[in-house]
């Protein structure tokens, strides 16, 4: 697996930090994020159920160009 790091949260103060990565082999987005709380599952759950082997989680919205960026890296990644 070739991971690459994108970016941490552009506000961040080295803990708790937010982050974006790609995934070239698996051809995945990794986030690390909040944990989404109890309202925010709630209102998830209404689009149907969340799987035990998913989550929510939540990302600042700060962090659009680092989503920016690893779309573009994935664009790039050749199509298996």
């Amino acid at each position: 697996m070739t991971l690459h790091f994108i970016a941490k949260d552009p506000e961040t103060n080295g803990d708790h930090c937010p982050s974006v990565w790609y995934d070239d082999e698996a051809q995945e987005f990794v986030v690390q994020g909040w944990k989404a709380d109890a309202e925010l599952q709630a209102k998830c759950l209404e689009s149907g159920p969340i799987p035990e082997t998913e989550a929510v989680v939540r990302l600042p919205a700060r962090m659009s160009e680092a989503l920016k960026e690893a779309l573009g890296v994935a664009a790039a990644a050749p199509v298996r």
